[in-house]
Protein backbone atom coordinates (compact mmCIF):
# COMPACT_ATOMS: atom_id res chain seq x y z
CA UNK A 1 0.00 0.00 0.00
CA UNK A 2 2.70 2.28 1.08
CA UNK A 3 1.00 4.57 2.88
CA UNK A 4 2.66 6.91 5.24
CA UNK A 5 1.06 7.35 9.17
CA UNK A 6 3.25 10.33 11.37
CA UNK A 7 2.69 9.57 14.78
CA UNK A 8 3.83 11.10 18.17
CA UNK A 9 5.21 9.50 20.51
CA UNK A 10 6.97 10.36 24.06
CA UNK A 11 10.52 9.36 23.59
CA UNK A 12 13.89 10.59 25.03
CA UNK A 13 14.99 13.80 23.27
CA UNK A 14 18.59 12.37 21.69
CA UNK A 15 15.76 10.73 19.43
CA UNK A 16 13.84 12.71 16.69
CA UNK A 17 12.35 10.45 15.19
CA UNK A 18 12.53 6.89 13.33
CA UNK A 19 10.60 5.06 10.81
CA UNK A 20 9.20 1.45 10.94
CA UNK A 21 7.46 -0.23 8.06
CA UNK A 22 4.78 -2.45 8.74
CA UNK A 23 3.19 -5.63 7.44
CA UNK A 24 0.60 -4.11 4.82
CA UNK A 25 3.64 -2.26 2.99
CA UNK A 26 2.62 0.96 5.01
CA UNK A 27 5.02 3.21 6.91
CA UNK A 28 4.69 4.75 10.55
CA UNK A 29 6.88 7.72 11.46
CA UNK A 30 7.47 8.00 14.61
CA UNK A 31 8.38 11.81 16.29
CA UNK A 32 9.45 12.73 19.47
CA UNK A 33 6.36 14.66 20.86
CA UNK A 34 8.67 16.92 22.75
CA UNK A 35 10.15 18.41 19.90
CA UNK A 36 9.33 21.83 18.85
CA UNK A 37 7.33 22.25 15.58
CA UNK A 38 9.89 23.66 13.94
CA UNK A 39 12.40 20.27 14.77
CA UNK A 40 9.49 17.71 14.17
CA UNK A 41 9.10 19.15 10.50
CA UNK A 42 13.26 18.72 10.00
CA UNK A 43 12.36 15.41 11.80
CA UNK A 44 9.53 14.14 9.78
CA UNK A 45 11.45 15.49 5.95
CA UNK A 46 14.42 13.21 7.22
CA UNK A 47 12.25 10.11 7.26
CA UNK A 48 10.49 10.89 4.48
CA UNK A 49 13.46 10.55 2.48
CA UNK A 50 14.61 7.23 3.94
CA UNK A 51 11.28 6.68 2.18
CA UNK A 52 11.93 8.23 -0.50
CA UNK A 53 15.54 6.30 -0.97
CA UNK A 54 14.21 2.74 -0.49
CA UNK A 55 16.31 2.53 2.58
CA UNK A 56 14.63 -0.30 4.03
CA UNK A 57 15.08 -2.73 1.65
CA UNK A 58 19.31 -1.54 1.03
CA UNK A 59 21.74 -3.48 2.42
CA UNK A 60 23.78 -0.22 3.31
CA UNK A 61 24.37 -0.26 7.22
CA UNK A 62 22.21 2.48 9.00
CA UNK A 63 25.54 4.67 9.33
CA UNK A 64 25.92 4.97 5.50
CA UNK A 65 22.91 5.97 5.10
CA UNK A 66 22.65 8.41 7.43
CA UNK A 67 26.19 9.95 6.09
CA UNK A 68 23.99 10.15 2.88
CA UNK A 69 21.27 11.83 3.92
CA UNK A 70 23.75 14.91 6.06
Amino acid sequence: MEDIFIRELKMPLTVRAFTMPDSNGDYNIYVNMDLSDITKDSAIKHEMNHIKNNDFSSNLSATLIENRLK
